[in-house]
C-alpha cells in the first residue's frame, strides 16, 4: 500500500501551524498534528483535515524535549511512512523590556523558540528522506528591531541561523531548508490580546494595507514544501506584507 508525503507539523494546534497542517493536509500529505496541551484543537485540526479529504493525526509531544521530538517521527514513519516535510511552528511569544526580563522569561522563551528548533532540525536531518523539505517558522522580530522584543527576537534569530547551517549540511541530499518570517498575523492569541484599536495600528504600518492571516502564511510554507522550491534552500523568507 502507497503512503501519501509523510509531513509533520509542530504546534499545529492553533494559529499558523494549524494553517500549515490544514493546507499540506489537503493537498494530500499525511500530516502529523503536533500539539503540546490543547487535544481538542489538535483534534478539531485533525478534523478538518479529513473533511476536506486529507489524512491526519494528533499527536502530543513537547518538541523542547528530544524523546518526545523522536516520538513524532516514529508515530509518522507507522502512519504515513519516511518523513518527507517537516514544519517547525512550536513557539512562545513573550515580550517585555529587557531590564525587567528574568531568568525564568529566558529559560522560557529560549526551551520553546530555540531548544526546541534545535532539537526539531536535529531529528529532522537524521530521519527526513532525501528531496525532503524541512521549514521552520520565524518571525519579522529576528530582523526588525523592537522594544520589548529581546527574548523572543533572539531565540527566534538563533533559530534562522540553524538553519543556515543546516541547509549547507543537507544540500549532498537535497533536502532544503528555509524560515519563514511571517510580519503581524491574525492568529487566535493575537486576537484575544490586541483590542481592535491596537489591530488597525498594527495593520496601518503594514505597506499591503492589512494584518496577515494564517492562510497567507500556510500559502508560503506550502511553496517551500513544493517541488517548484527545489533551489531554494538556507533562506528567511520574509513575509510581512511589505513590512521587514
Amino acid at each position: 500500500m502507497s503512503h501519501p508525503s509523510s509531513v509533520i507539523v509542530t504546534g499545529a494546534a492553533r494559529g499558523i501551524g494549524r494553517a500549515v497542517a490544514e493546507r499540506l493536509g489537503s493537498a494530500g500529505a499525511g500530516v502529523i498534528v503536533n500539539y503540546r496541551s490543547d487535544a481538542a484543537a489538535a483534534e478539531s485540526v485533525v478534523a478538518a483535515i479529513h473533511a476536506a479529504g486529507g489524512q491526519a493525526t494528533a499527536v502530543q509531544a513537547d518538541v523542547a524535549v528530544p524523546e518526545q521530538v523522536q516520538h513524532l517521527f516514529d508515530v509518522a514513519r507507522e502512519n504515513y511512512g519516511d518523513p518527507k516535510i517537516v514544519v517547525h511552528s512550536a513557539a512562545v511569544t513573550h515580550f517585555t523590556p529587557l531590564a525587567q526580563a528574568t531568568d525564568a522569561d529566558y529559560d522560557r522563551v529560549f526551551d520553546t523558540n530555540t531548544r526546541a528548533t534545535f532539537a526539531t532540525l536535529r531529528a529532522a536531518a537524521r530521519q527526513v528522506v532525501d528531496d525532503g523539505r524541512i521549514i521552520v517558522i520565524s518571525s519579522g522580530a529576528a530582523v526588525v528591531p523592537r522594544a520589548g522584543a529581546g527574548l523572543y527576537a533572539a531565540g527566534k534569530a538563533a533559530g534562522d541561523q540553524l538553519v543556515r547551517v543546516l541547509a549547507t549540511e543537507l544540500a549532498p541530499r537535497r533536502i532544503t531548508v528555509n524560515s519563514v518570517l511571517p510580519g503581524p498575523t491574525r492568529t487566535e492569541k493575537v486576537a484575544e490580546t490586541m483590542g481592535s484599536a491596537q489591530l488597525s495600528v498594527v495593520a496601518a504600518e503594514i505597506p499591503l494595507g492589512r494584518l496577515a492571516e494564517p492562510a497567507d502564511i500556510a500559502d508560503v510554507v506550502a511553496f517551500l514544501a513544493s517541488e517548484g522550491a527545489r533551489w531554494i534552500t538556507g533562506q528567511t523568507i520574509h513575509a510581512g506584507g511589505g513590512m521587514f
